[in-house]
């Protein structure tokens, strides 16, 4: 249960990454496809390294623990990598295909307000 647990948690910090940095894009005025791509790969270093370091420990935990820690190493494992695909390819996915236009509309979804274009008073 604690590396289930555990490698939710790390999902969640994986996702609000993502989302920081593509907050980050749109308040620059960038499109959405392109925050998301440059939200994406400013990202993805803290994952990775995260990630990578949490799969390390799992590697050391599942090869010179007890049973009971080896299990958890074992899950936490595959809660991490399940978790890191998940954030890299689907969330990427869901904002390109599916949300798309409708999403480039709506930023404010994602906290970011646009600047309005000033009306004509004519």
């Amino acid at each position: 249960m604690a590396g289930f647990i555990l490698s939710v948690g790390i999902a969640v910090d994986a996702n609000i990454l993502i989302f920081a940095r593509l907050r980050e894009e749109l308040r620059e005025g960038k499109s959405l496809s392109l925050a998301v791509d440059n939200g994406f790969k400013r990202a993805w270093p803290s994952i990775r390294d995260g990630n990578v370091s949490t799969i390390l420990t799992c590697f050391i935990l599942m090869f010179f623990g007890t049973s009971s820690v080896q299990g958890f190493g074992t899950t936490l494992f595959i809660g991490v990598t399940v978790s890191m695909f998940s954030a890299i390819v689907i969330t990427r996915i869901f904002f390109v295909l599916i949300l798309g236009k409708w999403l480039e509309k709506r930023t404010w979804l994602l906290g970011v307000r646009r600047k309005q274009e000033p009306a004509d008073n004519k």
